[in-house]
Parts: C-alpha cells; sequence; structure tokens
C-alpha cells in the first residue's frame, strides 16, 4: 500500500494516475493518524515551504514523519523539507536530513522549468534499470545542498536532484511528470 500525503497543496492527482498506471494501490491520507504501518509513503511537492509547514505543524504530521521508519519519497518541495530549513520563507522545516534548501543564485531562468539530466553519484535501488544522464522533468526555484545526495543536476551549478538517508528519499524533479523513466522510479520505490 502506497499512502499519499495531503498537505493541502501537493499534486496528488498526477501522482495518483501514475501510480494507477502502474497498478499500485494507494490512499490519499490527510492526517498522521491515517498512517498504516505497512505503507509506502509519498509527500508530493507543490507550493511554497512556509505555507507547506504550517499545514504539516496544524495537523501533526511534522511531529510524526521523522519518526516514520518505512520507505518515505520526497517530492520537489517535498524534498526540500526533510532538510532543517529553507530559504524559501525563511522556514523551519523537519530536519530529516542534513543540508539546506536555498534559491537558485544562477545566472539561468528562475524557476528552472523542463527536462534536465539525472547524474547518478551512487548505484542505489531508487535509479534501477535508469540510465545515468537520464532526463527528468523539474518545476524548481530552489534547490537543496546535502551531503546525502545520489544524484545530481547541474542548473548553472550542480545541485542535489536525489537523496537518500536511511528509509528517506527526497527527489527535487517530478518523477509522475517525467514519462516512462519517472514511472520506473516510482516502480523501483514501490517495490522496495
Amino acid at each position: 500500500m502506497i499512502q499519499i500525503i495531503d498537505y493541502g497543496a501537493g499534486n496528488l492527482a498526477s501522482v495518483a494516475n501514475a501510480l494507477t498506471k502502474l497498478g499500485q494501490e494507494y490512499e490519499i491520507i490527510s492526517s498522521p493518524i491515517e498512517l498504516r504501518d505497512d505503507s509506502k509513503i509519498i509527500f508530493p511537492g507543490v507550493g511554497a515551504a512556509g505555507s507547506a509547514m504550517a499545514m504539516l505543524r496544524a495537523t501533526g504530521f511534522d511531529a510524526v514523519l521523522p519518526t516514520i521508519t518505512r520507505p518515505f519519497l520526497g517530492i520537489c518541495l517535498g524534498m526540500q523539507l526533510l532538510m532543517p530549513y529553507s530559504e524559501e520563507n525563511d522556514t523551519a522545516c523537519l530536519d530529516i536530513v542534513d543540508g539546506e534548501a536555498r534559491k537558485f543564485t544562477c545566472d539561468l531562468k528562475v524557476p528552472q522549468i523542463g527536462w534536465n539530466t539525472v547524474s547518478q553519484i551512487y548505484n542505489d535501488p531508487l535509479f534501477a534499470g535508469i540510465s545515468d544522464d537520464a532526463y527528468f522533468y523539474f518545476v524548481n526555484s530552489y534547490c537543496v545542498e546535502t551531503p546525502y545526495a545520489i544524484s545530481q543536476t547541474d542548473y548553472g551549478y550542480h545541485f542535489a536532484s536525489a537523496l537518500k538517508k536511511d528509509n528517506f528519499y527526497g527527489v527535487q524533479f517530478h518523477p509522475e511528470k517525467s514519462g516512462e523513466v519517472g514511472l520506473r522510479l516510482l516502480l523501483n520505490f514501490c517495490e522496495l
């Protein structure tokens, strides 16, 4: 079972559609009391750090998510919120993974919108069957700096495009909008 966290701003429909296409059973939850011990968790990401963390605090997810031990995937903003801090809205985040979410400071157009390559740093099951430097779809104004990066992407400079710490994964790109390669990554996560 895959549980998708609804925090009032996530890209729920696209993630749900991708899981349906993969034949995966899922449910959308909006309270931590709905979390199941046998589930994997996807935290979809659209929105701003400040309002997302306010919603997580209001529902109690902020206290529960750092304690879970089953596979967790944060997508885009969901990855950034794993950090202790985000420059966006000067926000204290979940403090699960060491690092920081910072606004792009390059001369390129911000936000980054479109396809970009993901260069794998480590051989990880999340990327099983996915070629190095595969293209994924990005929409982001902020990027993560962390020692837990398992892939990187270049947009004016290198930033972490995927991370892993224990059972927590994060991807800066949107696998649910990245065609077949994105579906493969989601299936890899579902099969962890």
